[in-house]
């Protein structure tokens, strides 16, 4: 069993530098090449160099979970955009706190065109967790711990520096501990999945999986925010917000409305460039849009990967066009 990641003290963990490896799945598999930082890219990264580039940010749905290097939103936009370089920093199982994170230590002082920053929505809860679950190499459920932050008053302060490397067992858990499970009632949606019925039942109940985003005020979503203004205030480029939907937005079972009128202020009050690609992702039929996931996962196709670029190309393309190479900082 090939491993993947390796432990890092300040994000929790990173790809193994210089990964050539191809992942088995029920889809026929993928290929993952990652660079000398351990990340998912086929370029080395040097803060140093005055490379034209932009640097994107974000989870496992942009790490590409699912589909093989070349095939991701990223590398689309890298010959979309090109000679502008792409460099992908996603990171499968990250919350935006990690990326930030990530960002101040390796990015930070690097010149670059514009900084993309992918928030899957649902990943709100993953930010307010301490924990993650994961499995063990025996199907066992384990806990790792990972950097997060809290507000005290307006001032972020961040636990877990450095990161435990202990794996936590159920058992060894304390009482009250903040775990993302991956979402919400995980012990209802499996049952529900096993038996063919989640687009009904969703439909049915008009399930809402992201509800931290209903009021300005949810101490989650104050979180999130505040995370976000942070990285903001220390990228001296055009920063790039794009909140990437969850299936259930893009296939119609879900009202995106909450998430999206968040969003929407956030980057008007903390000068982002927003990029929503949900309209784009609309304008296709169901047929279409089904098969932006795959049929057992619900990570993007490379069908998924290549509607995403496209939609996020229309902002991209205009923005670079006219921006100039930046430093990367502000200083503090």
């Amino acid at each position: 069993m090939t491993t993947l990641f390796q432990y890092d003290p300040d994000i929790g963990y990173r790809f193994v530098p210089h990964l050539r490896t191809r992942i088995a799945t029920e889809d026929g598999g993928y290929l993952v090449r990652t660079n000398a930082l351990g990340f998912r890219n086929d370029r080395e990264f040097e803060a140093t160099d005055a490379a034209d580039r932009i640097l994107v940010f974000g989870d496992s749905f942009t790490a590409g979970d699912g589909v093989s290097n070349g095939k991701r939103y990223t590398d689309i936009l890298d010959a979309l955009l090109a000679p502008i370089e792409v460099h992908n920093f996603g990171l499968p199982g990250t919350g935006t706190d990690q990326q930030y994170i990530a960002y101040r230590k390796f990015a930070r002082e690097a010149p670059c065109r514009a900084v993309v920053i992918a928030v899957l929505v649902e990943n709100i809860r993953r930010v307010a967790s301490a924990y993650r679950a994961a499995q063990d190499e025996r199907g066992e459920v384990e806990f790792l711990a990972k950097p997060y932050f809290e507000l005290h008053g307006d001032e972020l302060v961040r636990f877990n520096d450095p990161v435990p490397r202990e794996r936590v067992s159920a058992a060894d858990l304390e009482e009250g501990a903040r775990v993302d499970r991956g979402g919400r009632f995980p012990a209802l949606r499996k049952l529900v999945r096993a038996a063919g019925l989640q687009r009904f039942v969703q439909q049915l109940t008009q399930y809402q999986p992201t509800p931290e985003y209903d009021r300005p005020d949810d101490p989650a979503w104050r979180l999130l925010r505040a995370i976000l203004l942070a990285w903001r205030a220390i990228v001296d480029c055009p920063a790039v917000l794009v909140p990437l939907p969850l299936y259930q937005h893009i296939e119609g079972t879900a009202d995106p409305g909450a998430y999206r009128a968040r969003f929407a202020e956030l980057a008007r009050d903390g000068d982002f460039v927003l990029h929503d690609p949900l309209d784009d992702l609309l304008a296709h039929d169901a047929a279409t849009r089904r098969g932006f996931r795959f049929e057992k996962d619900v990570h993007l196709t490379p069908a998924g990967h290549r509607a995403i670029a496209e939609s996020l190309f229309k902002t991209l393309g205009p923005l670079l066009s006219r921006a100039a190479p930046a430093s990367g900082t502000v200083g503090g």
